[in-house]
């Protein structure tokens, strides 16, 4: 297996994605945009190898344009989300990514009801307790949040967890496409960057007269163990391997 990540921030990076690859002995390339590294190209042979996509989370939105964001492309990103779905690929996406891989397949983000920044719990829908991928949630699990919007939807897609929050946690797209707002990946250890960039929000819950409802302080957001959200996402990661070689074995 040959995994590549885009990661939009050097403050936002794979977490757990890198330590379940390494676990695996998978082969792993980046396109880190922040530092101008290209997204493959799909007709070269070689950058086209990868067989799993996971798109990391951000700042930005897709409608974040580049006159905002230099590094960042929201339309060569979609591109090469549906051409890799199209060539029957793995794709992951996490908050910034879900919300990318719905524009790619047609299906407009919007902003979440609550802007969500720590841990909070996500409830499985009907949908979700009946996804194999998903057999080692429980119908409720603590995981980590930092969004303020959330993917769209598609027709043939469907909702499998939600948050009070959030009514977008995770969506499947197909069998090999999920979108998670949420974030399964956080490692205790690598948050600071995160804490330290969005320090405004943290000093406005401090002093406003309704914090939100759903921000979490940095101390503890800190002191959270992240080892059973990081076992389900290596879980629901090893289902959806398995479901990739079996269908590029049927293909051959």
């Amino acid at each position: 297996m040959h995994i590549h990540f885009i990661i939009h921030e050097s403050f936002e990076g794979p977490g757990y994605f890198s330590l379940w690859a390494q676990k695996h002995q998978y082969t792993v390339s980046t396109s880190r945009v922040y530092l101008s590294e290209p997204l493959p190209d799909l007709d070269n042979e070689t950058q086209s190898r990868f067989d799993l996509l996971i798109v990391l989370g951000g700042p930005q939105n897709p409608a974040t344009s580049q006159d905002e964001c230099p590094h960042f492309d929201t339309y060569a990103e979609q591109r090469l989300i549906r051409d890799a779905i199209s060539r029957q690929k793995a794709v992951v996406g996490v908050c910034l990514g879900a919300q990318l891989i719905g524009e790619a397949l047609g299906a407009t983000y919007s902003a979440s009801p609550e802007k969500e920044i720590g841990y909070f719990p996500v409830r499985l829908s009907d949908q979700g307790q009946s996804d194999p991928k998903l057999s080692t949630f429980k119908a409720e699990e603590l995981v980590g949040h930092w969004h303020n919007d959330m993917p769209g939807l598609t027709a043939d897609s469907q909702i499998l967890a939600t948050s009070e929050g959030c009514p977008r946690q995770i969506v499947r797209y197909s069998n090999l496409v999920y979108g998670f707002q949420c974030h399964l990946e956080f490692l205790q250890e690598q948050l600071q960057p995160l804490i330290e960039h969005d320090a405004p929000v943290f000093c406005q819950q401090e002093t406003a007269r309704s914090p939100a409802r759903f921000v979490q302080m940095p101390a503890e957001i800190l002191a959270y163990d992240t080892t059973r959200m990081n076992q389900l996402l290596g879980d629901f990661l090893d289902k959806l391997v398995a479901d990739y070689k079996k269908e590029q074995t049927k293909t051959k």
